[in-house]
């Protein structure tokens, strides 16, 4: 349990105060830029994925119509670009929970050595549920591209 500090607290008392909060909100801007940092990759990921689905599909559909003859290099094109947005998304996820475990650690470390307070709690990074549900929806755009199954085939 923390002391209460008021303004009428010892200088040196109410100095270990602030400095302590300081550092307690320093790991919280740092997780946020954690998450933004995926919502980069997010982001990155999404418009491989969705670009190559698209170029796939369109060559796709103009070779069924028999509007070209030879698209394999265009679906080719389309499908590297979704298989790399999948790869960097699913580097994405594991840096960032390799980097948000080290966070943790260090932030239980300084609580239990009593230089922050720590009472928050990390909160469910809502980023990385959106970044796994869209690489699920990559494998799925994937998968239906290359054996023409599944919900986007």
């Amino acid at each position: 349990m923390t002391q209460s500090v008021t303004r009428q607290s010892d200088p040196d008392q109410i100095s270990v105060e602030l400095s302590s909060r300081r550092t307690g909100m320093s790991f919280q801007r740092t997780r946020m830029s954690a998450d933004r940092t995926l919502m980069s990759v997010i982001r990155t990921s999404l418009s491989l994925i969705s670009f190559g689905f698209t170029i796939f599909q369109v060559f796709q559909k103009l070779r069924d119509q028999n509007i070209v003859t030879h698209a394999a290099s265009a679906r080719n094109f389309g499908v590297a670009l979704v298989a790399l947005g999948i790869l960097m998304l699913i580097g994405g996820i594991i840096y960032h929970g390799q980097f948000m475990a080290h966070l943790r650690t260090e932030r239980k470390a300084m609580t239990e050595a009593g230089l922050v307070h720590g009472e928050s709690s990390f909160p469910v990074s809502l980023t990385l549920i959106t970044a796994v549900v869209l690489l699920f929806v990559g494998i799925a755009a994937i998968v239906s591209m290359l054996f023409e199954v599944g919900p986007f085939g």
